[in-house]
């Protein structure tokens, strides 16, 4: 009889994403749980984007969840969306149907999920100001994030964009995402050492998944409020990693 094992192992390193840094939340936990339904999917033929939808659908119904009060429901779709985000793109490399189309797709659902649940998260707690606060941290932090490990590939930030769909998100991509994007490479070609092995390490673990993983699992516990200040305390501790440090004066100097 064949051997399975091997095989599903296969598939899963064939459906991975090359990137420098690993994510452990997302490798060690979403990806070895969204593999199976992966398999399911491609045997189906299931289009990648339509995963990105029905993503983008439980985390618009997850933020929905969590501005009735009902948070256990908003926790556990929160998770179903961090599932299907990793499904998506697992499915796209493993049947060779990755594209620009899916990649701008996946950015601007992320971006539209995130709008709602801090929406939610403000008119749930009633405290707004603190949820756009600490909406502009995460978003600041998976942008430096996606940013740094691009750019120590020395790839570009847009793909290029064949046919008239595909078009139209590149131009939505680049209302949203490019000025991000500019502030990134502004602030790498400050600080080099933003892009190497362990800076790209450290933000690895700062990703989507992670992030998502945690804010589930604040709103299970009844304080996802506690998301917002825990995404401004990222932005803190990556600003002070940004400061330059003082160089010692030279003994003479001192005397």
């Amino acid at each position: 009889m064949p051997v399975r094992a091997p095989l599903r192992s296969s598939r899963l390193a064939r459906s991975r994403k090359p990137r420098r840094g690993t994510e452990l939340v997302c490798e060690r936990l979403f990806r070895p749980l969204a593999h199976p339904l992966v398999l399911v999917l491609a045997r189906l033929r299931v289009p990648p984007p339509l995963v990105v939808a029905a993503a983008g659908a439980a985390g618009v119904a997850a933020a929905v969840e969590l501005g009735r009060g009902s948070l256990l429901a908003a926790a556990l779709l929160v998770q179903l969306k961090t599932l299907l985000d990793n499904a998506d793109g697992q499915l796209a490399r493993l049947t060779g149907r990755t594209s620009a189309f899916g990649r701008y797709l996946d950015s601007e659902v992320d971006l539209l999920v995130n709008v709602a649940l801090f929406a939610a998260l403000g008119w749930t707690t009633g405290r707004p100001a603190l949820a756009v606060a600490g909406f502009a941290a995460l978003t600041s932090v998976l942008s430096l994030n996606f940013n740094v490990e691009r750019l120590s590939r020395e790839a570009t930030a847009e793909p290029q964009a064949d046919g008239r769909a595909t078009a139209f998100l590149r131009r939505v991509y680049a209302a949203l995402y490019a000025p991000q994007d500019r502030l990134a490479e502004a602030l790498v070609a400050r600080r080099p050492a933003l892009a190497g092995s362990t800076a790209v390490s450290l933000l690895a673990n700062l990703g989507m998944s992670t992030q998502l993983a945690a804010f589930g699992l604040l709103i299970a516990l009844g304080d996802p409020i506690a998301f917002a200040w825990i995404a401004l305390a990222e932005v803190a501790v990556i600003a002070l990693a940004l400061v330059p440090r003082r160089m010692p004066r030279r003994q003479e100097e001192i005397a």
